[in-house]
């Protein structure tokens, strides 16, 4: 959201309408991705990644930006990282221990946020990090999804994609250790209760 952007209430919007497409197309990639339909899988991922783009574009230019859009494009993100996380596992593509560290982080953050809900504070603004992480990871699974296909194509791709996997497990703990940061500072001896003016993008 740039800054001085208003944010509304409002539910019915076209940003908040693409941003809902995204979420319905989770379970359709999860079914794709477990049974091995990697061409359509990875469709659909372009088409979540090109959605991602539009609904922000949308929300900036009709003036549309709304609290239910700061938090559904954020969980479209965490869902279709788990997802495809999960099905790579489950078929052997990535070791376990990637979902785990990933999932850890957003465990831990989760926790977080209740404990900041509690005292009164919104959840934390996003960080460039924070989002520098998620977008490196939600470039790496397509391309390890794609190293699965034989020759040259798969071997580039296995390359390029363990790269994006590691920078984006790196910045996303990363950016994670800053929000404890920042909340273990609001949460301290001597801060005062009251809603912060932080948007749900904490990522």
């Amino acid at each position: 959201m740039q800054r001085g952007q208003e944010v509304s209430s409002s539910v019915l919007t076209v940003p908040n309408l693409i941003s809902l497409l995204r979420l319905a197309l989770v379970p359709v990639f999860a079914v794709l991705i477990v049974s091995g339909h990697d061409v359509w899988a990875l469709v659909v991922l372009a088409v979540s990644g090109f959605t991602d783009w539009l609904d922000g574009v949308l929300a900036r230019r009709l003036h549309q930006v709304s609290k239910l859009g700061e938090m559904l494009d954020p969980a479209a993100d965490r869902l279709f990282i788990f997802v495809t996380l999960a099905g790579l596992a489950w078929r052997g593509v990535v070791p376990l221990w990637v979902l785990v560290v990933i999932v850890a982080r957003d465990a831990v953050l989760a926790v977080v946020v209740v404990l900041l809900g509690r005292r009164g504070y919104g959840p934390l603004p996003v960080s460039f990090v924070g989002k520098a992480g998620t977008f490196a990871l939600l470039y790496a699974f397509p391309l390890l999804l794609l190293a699965e296909v034989p020759g040259g194509v798969g071997a580039v791709a296995h390359v390029v994609g363990w790269a994006f996997t590691w920078w984006g497990v790196g910045l996303y703990w990363l950016a994670g250790w800053q929000y404890l940061g920042q909340a273990r500072r609001l949460l301290g001896p001597g801060t005062s209760d009251g809603a912060t003016s932080g948007r749900w993008e904490t990522r």
